[in-house]
């Protein structure tokens, strides 16, 4: 797949090296070029033969995937900005609406999510999954916590865009695991809301523990 990254940060470069690990092409635009560049050159040395490169907001049409890998109101603000050439793309929300000074709530509304709200304002045709949103940056890079693979949550109403994601997911070593439609984000965000609040304790774990679902 064709992966473009909209963002320069540390889940932006934990999502492009499962990407890259899988063998698909990443290329990554910010809003600082320099950024970008200096993060490429670090993935092309952290996964051999990566095929990966800065790039042009405009280039997103020619993606198979874009991944949102910014804070919800950025993320708005691409939907927007380059509606017209996201339609029939899917496009992953990661962000998680989080009250960051207190981490006790979320900053939408109760019966929606961000993804809901990326979703509404998209142009139609936009194919908008939430997923990678449970996960961080740090146990992206490894791949795995504690010897397993991390779960990627998958919530989104088109099956072929849900589908996508899930192969991208498992491409690059990680367990897909497809929870349903659009409106579960809520439950995805929840979570990661709780799961990001136990970090900050004083027996929490760095920001490298994982959610897993455990079965016999």
């Amino acid at each position: 797949m064709r992966v473009y990254i909209v963002g320069t940060g540390n889940m932006a470069g934990g999502i492009a090296t499962r990407a890259l690990a899988g063998g698909h092409t990443v290329r990554l635009i910010g809003t600082d070029p320099a950024k970008a560049d200096v993060l490429a050159k670090a993935l092309a040395e952290r996964v051999a033969g990566a095929d990966v490169e800065p790039a042009v907001p405009d280039a997103v049409g020619s993606a198979d995937v874009v991944v949102l890998a910014v804070p919800f109101d950025a993320a708005r603000q691409v939907v927007t900005e380059y509606a017209d050439r996201l339609v029939g793309k899917t496009v992953v929300d990661i962000s998680n609406p989080v009250d960051f000074a207190t981490f006790d709530s979320l900053t939408v509304p109760a019966d929606s999510s961000a993804a809901q709200q990326l979703a509404k304002a998209a142009a139609p045709g936009t194919h908008v999954v939430k997923a990678f949103n449970t996960t961080f940056a740090g146990a992206l890079v490894a791949g795995e916590v504690g010897g397993l693979p991390l779960d990627v949550f998958i919530a989104g109403d088109n099956e072929a865009a849900r589908n996508q994601v899930a192969e991208l997911a498992a491409s690059g070593g990680l367990n897909p695991v497809i929870v349903g439609g659009l409106r579960h984000a809520r439950e995805l965000e929840g979570i990661q809301l709780l799961h990001m609040a136990l970090q900050t304790r004083p027996e929490g774990h760095d920001w490298m523990s994982a959610l897993k679902i455990v079965a016999p």
